[in-house]
């Protein structure tokens, strides 16, 4: 006679349940699958890069997924076999021996996360390195950020003539960006601006927020800077975003290898409405950005915004960048 007053097994409802669990977690998995694209997988959840520097960033990110799948794994294993080969019902013992410590196994829980941390933290500083890397750009543009929108500065020779504005002169607007940046500006850049508001619309597809063209297959360097607080400039296929952080200046560069419109956003949380930070990357051919700035300064977009809060001459200049 069982001691539970009936001869069925007390384990049966618990293997019952266990089951309908891994059923269940079967089926989501294979629905929410109908869905998705198969060929979007080995991204794991990442966009489409379309930029020349995003696959590194892809690359690293499916190295950091597979290291953890093969943690969990080991994990995930270690338990599985405590929980089979060491459970009451098999060794009939109401307390097993009970062990203090154990070096070799001590030792090789200590060992073991440090190789992993250092082997990520190789491959990120290195890939971090390349990312950051400058080189003498095609194209510069300051983004500015404000509550609760972009601008867009493009230091650019519109007009073709390198004697306007002065030679080597940097535009009163442009003054706090570190001469380390501005003395790559163009000679003759006199500029042309975009300025966003929320209620914008991108007139292509009509996602909210101005639009930064981009000329396709050329690199350009984006300086940013704020107004006002911190934000965060993310162009989400790009895979990759930078702070912008006022009395700071942070720049990168990228290649953008595909025409299209895409979506970007603030991702620092800014304020009331931060989440109208909102705005487009167009990328075109070089021959339609060139005349994107030209339909600028027909409209009278000439010039340049503020481009952010001024920095003292030793923070301006207080870090130093081998190009």
């Amino acid at each position: 006679m069982s001691p539970y007053g009936s001869d069925r097994s007390p384990r049966r409802p618990m293997r019952r349940k266990l089951l309908q669990a891994l059923t269940a977690g079967v089926v989501l998995a294979t629905a929410t699958g109908c869905s998705y694209n198969w060929q979007d997988f080995p991204r794991l959840g990442m966009p489409y890069p379309v930029t020349e520097e995003a696959p590194r960033i892809l690359s690293l990110w499916q190295g950091s997924w597979a290291a953890a799948l093969a943690t969990g794994i080991l994990v995930w294993g270690l338990i599985l076999w405590s929980v089979i080969f060491h459970r009451r019902s098999r060794t009939k013992v109401e307390v097993p021996p009970q062990t203090r410590y154990n070096m070799p196994i001590e030792a090789l829980y200590t060992v073991v996360p440090l190789i992993i941390v250092s082997v990520l933290f190789y491959f990120t500083a290195r890939d971090e390195s390349k990312l950051l890397a400058l080189s003498k750009p095609a194209h510069t543009i300051n983004v500015v950020g404000f509550q609760w929108s972009w601008g867009f500065n493009y230091v650019e020779n519109v007009d073709g003539d390198g004697a306007t504005p002065k030679a080597g002169a940097v535009p009163k607007e442009l003054a706090s960006i570190p001469d380390r940046f501005s003395k790559d500006f163009p000679a003759g850049a006199e500029g042309v601006y975009e300025k966003g508001v929320p209620g914008d619309r991108n007139p292509q597809t009509g996602n909210p927020g101005p639009t930064l063209y981009l000329p396709k297959g050329e690199k350009v360097r984006f300086i940013l800077s704020s107004n006002d607080v911190i934000h965060s400039f993310w162009v989400v296929p790009f895979l990759f975003k930078q702070d912008v952080i006022p009395g700071h200046t942070n720049v990168f560069e990228v290649t953008p290898s595909q025409e299209g419109v895409f979506m970007g956003k603030c991702a620092e949380l800014c304020g009331v409405d931060h989440s109208r930070m909102l705005f487009n990357v167009k990328v075109v051919s070089p021959e339609e950005y060139r005349a994107h700035l030209k339909e600028l300064a027909e409209k009278g977009q000439t010039g340049f915004l503020p481009a952010g809060i001024k920095q003292t001459d030793p923070a301006r200049n207080a870090e130093t960048n081998k190009l």
